[in-house]
């Protein structure tokens, strides 16, 4: 009784921090082959070779 007590108590304890961490809130994106990330239009861009 007591063991399942500790676990429960340390998941949410887990789940708690990990809400409380904002760092953690973003995805990273994945573009197609031939584009890249632009973080300031926040979208994918086609990679232009001049």
């Amino acid at each position: 009784m007591t063991r399942t007590l500790v676990c429960a108590l340390a998941l949410v304890c887990l789940a708690s921090a990990s809400l409380a961490c904002g760092a953690h809130s973003k995805q990273t994106q994945s573009c197609a082959p031939g584009t890249f990330w632009d973080t300031e239009a926040q979208s994918c861009m086609k990679i232009v070779n001049s």
